[in-house]
């Protein structure tokens, strides 16, 4: 009996801790196939990948969490630089403080924007979310190409490149700065999100209102308003992530951000957020976007081709898909 309670429990943590597993595989492959795996250099590139996905996944953990989906953050992306960029060409002798504070006003005015469309639509009219969002995805991307007239917005002061290619802290290898400042900024803005879901009471009726609506509304529980509040984070995630990657280029491209929802929809599911809904962490989807980017800066190093890393990142998808049923039915 106790044979068969201790395998019941080696069992359920390796189940709850797949990622984590996967993810030290990977390193401990990649760091035998490629002697610059574990590098100073190598190592901070990874973080620095990370973030825009992470800031994604971040946001998207709590729609998910409700059952729900959203795939606009792409397109929220796109025009959160660009209007962070043409805010930028007005200011061209602004200094660092200034840049920050410009950009993240910005990513979050552009996600309040979007994030209050889809909000209202999918909470008070009731729209799926799959098409709400696929519809709000393609008007965007619209959008941020008519702003622009499928043109880059470049010119811009070079304080405005600080939040998203800045490092700090040098090294004897990397006298520039070994720390990207925006691995600081995104595990600030992590961490609030983390907090906010796992240690709120607004955090516990997501929870409530993605396992069970009707239950959640029969406790007094205001499931639009929640709802709502969901998506207007998943977006003002969106456009910070938006403005990291205007940063990170100094300038703001219309087609920045296409496909970067399904990176983050597979890092919040390798994470354990559950597609179903009811069950989620901010902290466990960040293990996810470690996997997707570590395999793809190892693939990198092995020069491998982009069409094939492609292939890979999409095959990691179905498996993410295919993980949450397994684990929803060793549930049930």
């Amino acid at each position: 009996m106790k044979v068969k309670m201790d395998k019941t429990r080696v069992k359920k943590l390796l189940s709850e801790n797949i990622v984590v597993i996967v993810l030290i595989l990977l390193c401990i492959g990649f760091g035998i196939a490629s002697d610059t795996f574990f590098s100073v250099r190598n190592v901070s590139n990874i973080l620095s990948q990370m973030c825009t996905n992470a800031l994604l996944a971040s946001g998207l953990t709590y729609v998910i969490i409700l059952g729900g989906i959203d795939i606009s953050v792409g397109s929220v992306v796109a025009v959160a630089g660009i209007i962070a960029s043409y805010a930028g060409l007005q200011f061209p002798n602004m200094g660092i403080p200034f840049a920050m504070v410009l950009l993240i006003v910005c990513g979050i005015t552009v996600g309040l924007v979007c994030g209050f469309i889809n909000g209202v639509l999918i909470a008070y009219f009731d729209v799926i979310p799959m098409i709400c969002t696929l519809s709000t995805m393609t008007a965007l991307r619209g959008v941020a190409y008519v702003i622009t007239g499928g043109q880059p917005v470049y010119g811009l002061p070079t304080s405005f490149a600080f939040l998203g290619a800045s490092r700090i802290i040098p090294t004897a290898g990397m006298p520039n700065g070994a720390v990207p400042v925006v691995v600081i900024f995104t595990i600030i803005v992590v961490a609030i999100m983390h907090i906010l879901l796992s240690q709120t009471v607004f955090g516990r009726h997501v929870f409530a209102v993605g396992s069970n609506k009707n239950v959640a509304h029969l406790s007094g529980i205001n499931v639009r308003k929640i709802t709502f509040l969901c998506h207007v984070l998943s977006s003002v995630m969106a456009g910070l992530c938006g403005v990291v990657i205007a940063s990170k280029l100094q300038n703001g491209q219309p087609g920045s951000g296409e496909g970067y929802e399904m990176f983050a929809i597979a890092s919040t599911v390798l994470g354990g957020t559950s597609l179903a809904g009811g069950s989620g962490s901010v902290a466990r989807a960040m293990f996810g976007c470690a996997v997707i980017a570590v395999i793809k800066t190892g693939m990198d190093l092995l020069q491998i081709y982009s069409y094939w890393q492609n292939v890979v990142i999409g095959c990691i998808i179905i498996l993410a898909v295919v993980l949450d049923m397994a684990q929803k039915r060793g549930r049930n």
